[in-house]
């Protein structure tokens, strides 16, 4: 995982990128995204923001000491404060002692440097947890990754700083991670996966559109209004998927109402104008029993195959 030196509030958006993007369709995951400042800013030294899924539940800083629940109307309990202390104190401190090390490690004697951390774990359908994660950087290069596997009672590590380590360094860590992170973070992971049902188990179809403009010239499928994230978006020409070096667009893109969207456009050829084409946009979702299906011909004659989908078609 590249990590790019981002402050809280943009780091999400990296987050969503480089971690979201991958996981499984039906899994849930909790991650921390931490970053520690050297030198003063205007900005706390330490601040981190905990996502459940892609919502933003906690956010913490050194400057207040305080855990904020950015989710739901409801307060933290004592325990649920208790067990974000712990984790944000360790992490600010280990945060802390490995931004020191690089500074040192790279001769950097002035100017603001920043240490970054994305660790957290995954739960799927089936109640199965992943390893515990975490990926390190400073100033924008990665300088640690750790994975540690509950089921395999093994901590596998890479970067910089994990080669130095000792065999009574690698256990410790690997204790650390067996007897609090792991189980804290599934605990916590189901926890709020319950506190927040409504807004992160939710399905809510798509809305396809399947767009001709510039006099036929283009053809662009946009699917928008869903959630989950993941969805399959694609482009057919007489039946046949169009290679996606031929298309732009294709990116997750969010809306306002916290739903996402997704647009894939082609340009179509002199060629394919003469000819009698049907084009097909096909839209594969958590929300959809079946795959849904919008295409058009070069009458702009309007096919569908729907499971109850809101529909429109713009020809």
């Amino acid at each position: 995982v590249k990590i790019d030196v981002f402050l809280p509030s943009s780091l999400i958006s990296s987050y969503n990128s480089t971690v979201i993007s991958y996981l499984p369709t039906g899994s849930h995951s909790l991650w921390a995204l931490s970053t520690f400042i050297v030198e003063d800013t205007q900005f706390p030294e330490f601040s981190a923001v905990v996502m459940l899924d892609d919502v933003q539940i906690m956010y913490y800083n050194s400057n207040d000491n305080s855990i904020s629940y950015r989710a739901s109307a409801s307060e933290l309990s004592e325990s649920e404060q208790n067990d974000a202390n712990i984790v944000f104190r360790h992490k600010h401190k280990s945060m802390k002692y490995r931004a020191l090390e690089s500074k040192t490690h790279h001769n950097l004697t002035r100017g603001i440097n920043v240490q970054q951390r994305i660790a957290g774990c995954e739960l799927m359908d089936s109640s199965s947890s992943s390893p515990v994660l975490s990926w390190d950087a400073f100033n924008g290069e990665p300088v640690e990754e750790l994975i540690f596997n509950k089921y395999l009672n093994t901590m596998e590590s890479h970067g910089l700083w994990p080669a130095t380590w000792n065999q009574i360094k690698q256990k410790t860590v690997q204790i650390l991670y067996a007897n609090l992170y792991h189980p804290l973070c599934i605990k916590t992971l189901k926890h709020y996966l319950s506190k927040e049902k409504n807004r992160v188990i939710r399905k809510v179809k798509p809305r396809v559109r399947l767009v001709s403009k510039d006099g036929g010239t283009r053809v662009s499928c946009l699917a928008t209004g869903f959630y989950p994230r993941h969805i399959n978006l694609t482009l057919s020409r007489d039946g046949q998927p169009v290679d996606e070096e031929q298309t732009t667009g294709g990116e997750l893109l969010p809306n306002a109402d916290g739903t996402y969207q997704m647009r894939k456009t082609l340009d179509v050829t002199p060629e394919d104008l003469k000819e009698s084409h049907k084009f097909t946009c096909t839209a594969t979702h958590l929300s959809l029993d079946n795959k849904l299906d919008v295409s058009l011909g070069n009458s702009w004659q309007l096919q569908v195959s729907t499971d109850h989908c809101s529909l429109d078609v713009v020809p």
